[in-house]
């Protein structure tokens, strides 16, 4: 790597071992690259420096002793959504900006077991209700790529931070793309393991559409991570009682069957995703895998059926706020609930039935094959201040303003799948373009193994200029065609 911001944690570690690289120096190098980047990308809301140093000359402590864990000495930053007892948590909400936590997620808190330090808390969209990363507490998070672009959402600081070099790791939450969508936007690693096998400990735990798991800068990082996550919890009844152990290296891909769907059937694509898609395809095919197009028979009924379950979650969880807290609340946010409160239960359990439907096309699919791969958005050219639910062009027609743009919610409808994004191209306004690379149900080292082909055939970014954001990067906003003017 050419900075020791943009170090990648198994190299880190591996340096740390070897006294070759204190922790103390990487700490302090995020720190340095915070305070010159991140007034302009607003991926942070609190940040931790006295704490983080000392942390920091414990690890390395550690580390001459021979006491090191799993992530010592690791910088991370933690979704301002998720608790940790001692802080302040503000859900990028005005109505908890200061609201201090009593406990810690169980994710996190293992996080912190296996010596990762928390350098800051990472922005996110109100309630993580949108896919775009803006607040009225901490404004709009920007792509370190190009600012007049999103960092995706509603992990969008996670994946800026990361993109910009502000941290080593971060952790994220997946209820409908919301860690795929930033790592796609920002050019990182998003993971969402199959459900129950990361503890979520929160009231939608028994809902197969929530996730937590790790963002990172290579796939090897977000294994790191999300060996350290996983496992049960004796808070999470979803929890899988079996636990998944990633290697530090993974086998290569040839002879693989890979299935993709450049659109869903559905979804409209920007031109440049699908030229970024068609190339992975081609790379897919040189590394000796035979790749095959399949028709899946889904239509606009998959949103249709992810918004009903995903409004009617969001409105049992915030409805109390309407009465009292109304002026408080983002527009989305007031909106997101008042459309969950109007669902009839009939219609929130018709989308069982649309589930089913998909999974009886893709199912016979993972069977025969063993990855499957599709875009994970469908267009890199969204405004950082694009409102939810205004008006959206792609390829020059009007698609859903909130989420026709992406094409990760699929796959939280069908939560037993893991679903991993890796960046593959940018197009011509800076943006990454991601693909999700998707595996039969529990079959988490498979999703692995082809992301970590893919990555290694188009080689890592981030270790050099070229495959770095120019931070802080110039604004170059999008003419009325969608294209950097």
């Amino acid at each position: 790597m050419t900075e020791l911001h943009y170090l990648s944690a198994t190299d880190a570690i591996a340096q740390f071992r070897a006294r070759e690289l204190s922790p103390v120096d990487l700490i302090a190098a995020v720190i340095e690259r915070r305070a010159a980047v991140d007034p302009e990308l607003r991926a942070f809301t609190y940040t931790f420096d006295d704490q983080a140093l000392a942390a920091a000359q414990a690890a390395e402590a550690r580390y001459a002793a021979g006491t090191a864990r799993a992530l010592e000495g690791i910088p991370v930053a933690i979704k301002d959504l998720h608790q940790i007892a001692g802080y302040i948590t503000t859900h990028g909400s005005l109505v908890f900006r200061d609201q201090r936590d009593e406990t810690t997620l169980v994710t996190i808190q293992r996080l912190l077991d296996a010596g990762a330090i928390v350098v800051a808390r990472s922005t996110a969209s109100e309630f993580g209700c949108s896919n775009i990363t803006q607040s009225r507490l901490w404004g709009v998070t920007r792509n370190p790529w190009n600012l007049a672009y999103t960092a995706g959402g509603s992990s969008g600081g996670a994946g800026a931070a990361l993109a910009a070099g502000l941290t080593t790791l971060a952790d994220g939450s997946d209820y409908g793309g919301s860690i795929r969508i930033p790592a796609a936007c920002c050019g990182v690693v998003g993971y969402k393991p199959p459900h129950g096998r990361n503890p979520t400990d929160q009231g939608a735990s028994l809902d197969p559409c929530s996730h937590f798991g790790p963002m990172a800068r290579t796939v090897a990082d977000a294994a790191l991570m999300q060996n350290v996550m996983s496992g049960p919890g004796e808070r999470d009844l979803a929890t899988l009682p079996e636990r998944v152990v990633l290697p530090e290296r993974f086998d290569g891909i040839a002879g693989f069957r890979v299935a993709y769907s450049l659109d869903l059937g559905y979804v409209t694509l920007d031109p440049e995703v699908r030229a970024a898609m068609t190339a992975t395809l081609e790379l897919l095919a040189g590394l000796g895998c035979e790749v095959e197009p399949v028709e899946l028979g889904w239509t606009g009924r998959v949103l249709e059926a992810f918004e009903l379950h995903h409004a009617a979650s969001d409105a049992a969880a915030l409805w109390p706020l309407l009465p009292s807290q109304r002026d408080l609340l983002t527009d989305y946010v007031v909106a997101q609930i008042e459309r969950g409160n109007a669902i009839a239960a009939r219609e929130l359990f018709a989308t069982h039935e649309v589930r089913a439907e998909m999974y009886a096309t893709l199912g016979p699919v993972l069977a025969r094959c063993d990855l499957f791969v599709c875009p994970t958005t469908a267009t890199p050219a969204v405004a950082a201040d694009h409102a939810p639910g205004a008006e959206l062009r792609i390829a020059g027609r009007s698609v859903p303003g909130h989420r026709g743009w992406v094409m990760t919610y699929p796959f939280n409808l069908l939560g037993a799948l893991p679903v991993l994004s890796v960046p593959v191209a940018r197009a011509r306004n800076g943006v990454p373009i991601g693909v999700q690379v998707i595996a039969r149900p529990y079959d988490d080292l498979r999703v692995f193994r082809g992301a970590a082909a893919i990555e290694r055939a188009r080689g890592l970014w981030f270790g050099d200029a070229a495959h770095q954001p120019c931070c802080p990067a110039p604004a170059t906003r999008p003419t009325p065609s969608g294209r950097p003017g």
